[in-house]
């Protein structure tokens, strides 16, 4: 797999506490919001900040297209001829902040090391739109993607979900609706250190509460922003895990750091779906924090990670 450099341990360590500083600021629900997400996203377009979240890959052609919604799709097409595989990959963000660039790096590496189309969609943010309008846009991005997916030199019904932290979240629910509601049949999933709960609070959020990156007030705050009113929901569509079943997923790959709040989610949603009986592997990096696998300029593990997503739906697509 074709790789960026990754820095030198002396200079890894100075760029990623300057980038740290200003994408582990505290989200807040005043206008302080829309500064810190121009902030975040100049920051990840200057040269620092690429070299911290990576490069394009070579031969991967990127072009934007704007569906139903005001939703832009960021497609990343491999070279060589269709039909081919479908990734629909959904970013993070705490669904307040993010963009489809910011995991544009793994998204490359997918699209030219697995052959696949790799379609990342915007989705509407909260707090100017709460729960449930992330949902509905994951979901109207993928019946999109399965509708025009010949447009796109893809095959229908080789279609996979992917995800990470809140775009975990949102690929996680994509998928039960895919098997509830008409939807693609989904080859595979895809979850990176997902949030899967919003109502109980596990372990590994007060063993990790201060991490970087993300820290478990921050997490709290993004859920505060995102479900509004109903902060604190059992709706499996805000928490995956508490879907009435599991059963008839598609194979599921989950990655989770380990010092991350988020640690336990991912660890319990694959329990969960082992015990659905659905093909699960499970991949844990201990050395790392939230968000390292969008770090491939600092994070030398995001590579492995890479190499794991890209060899299990090889495997599945």
């Amino acid at each position: 797999m074709e790789q960026i450099p990754v820095l030198p341990l002396p200079a890894r360590t100075r760029l990623f506490g300057a980038v740290l500083r200003v994408l582990a600021r505290e989200p807040s629900d005043g206008p302080e919001m829309v500064a810190l997400r121009a902030r975040r996203a100049r920051l990840i377009a200057s040269a620092p900040g690429r070299l911290v979240v990576g490069t394009d890959a070579a031969g991967v052609v990127v072009a934007d297209r704007h569906i139903d919604d005001g939703i832009r799709l960021r497609i990343h097409t491999p070279a060589g001829t269709g039909p081919r595989p479908i990734v629909v990959n959904y970013h993070g963000g705490g669904w307040c902040i993010g963009s489809p660039e910011q995991s544009r790096w793994m998204a490359g590496r997918v699209a030219a090391q697995a052959g696949a189309i790799v379609v990342s969609p915007t989705y509407r943010l909260a707090p100017e739109h709460p729960y449930p309008a992330a949902v509905d846009d994951a979901w109207t991005a993928l019946q999109w993607v399965r509708t025009n997916a010949a447009e796109l030199g893809g095959d229908p019904d080789r279609i996979a979900v992917m995800g990470d932290s809140a775009g975990g979240n949102l690929a996680a629910v994509a998928a039960l609706h895919a098997r509830d509601i008409d939807g693609p049949a989904l080859r595979a999933q895809v979850l990176v250190y997902p949030a899967v709960e919003m109502y109980e609070r596990w372990p590994s959020e007060d063993a990790h509460a201060d991490a970087p990156l993300l820290t478990s007030k921050q997490m709290r705050t993004f859920g505060r922003l995102y479900l509004g009113e109903g902060y604190g929901t059992e709706d499996w569509r805000a928490s995956p895990i508490r879907a009435a079943s599991h059963e008839s997923l598609p194979p599921t790959l989950i990655l989770t750091a380990g010092h991350d709040p988020l640690r336990d989610h991912g660890f319990r949603y694959a329990d969960a779906l082992r015990a659905a009986g659905v093909e699960t592997e499970h991949h844990h990096y201990p050395d790392t924090i939230h968000g390292f696998v969008a770090l491939p300029g600092v994070a030398p593990a995001a590579h492995t990670a890479a190499r794991d997503v890209v060899e299990f739906l090889r495997r599945t697509l």
